[in-house]
């Protein structure tokens, strides 16, 4: 089984996320996205296997989502998609990909919808 975790190592649900994988005996590929961010494509990629829009995988709470001006409605998906490639902290976390399907872990118990 390939898994992906997009992870960061500073936040407790990522760990958690983690360690829950490798409680399951799986040893996932481990993407730091604040290190390595997902290119355009991969972002729209990896939405499509979540079943989200942009706008749903956006940590709104973050500083940059009011500095950049996301909550303006007239933002399409590719604006969207290009903020989060531009400033990874706003893509909320982590995401685990498994195949086809993905899965956000918050709770990190969701994750195994998808194993």
């Amino acid at each position: 089984m390939a898994v992906t975790i997009y992870h960061n190592p500073k936040c407790s649900k990522s760990r958690q996320t983690l360690q829950l994988l490798r409680d399951q005996g799986i040893e996932p590929r481990v993407v730091q996205y604040l290190k390595t961010p997902p290119d355009a494509t991969t972002l729209a990629a990896l939405l499509r296997k979540l079943d989200l829009k942009p706008r749903d995988l956006l940590r709104r709470k973050e500083a940059a989502y009011a500095e950049l001006g996301l909550d303006r409605p007239e933002l399409d998906d590719a604006a969207l998609i290009e903020a989060m490639v531009e400033h990874p902290i706003l893509i909320e976390r982590p995401i685990v990909v498994n195949g086809a399907k993905a899965a956000l872990g918050r709770p990190a118990e969701q994750v195994l919808d998808i194993l």
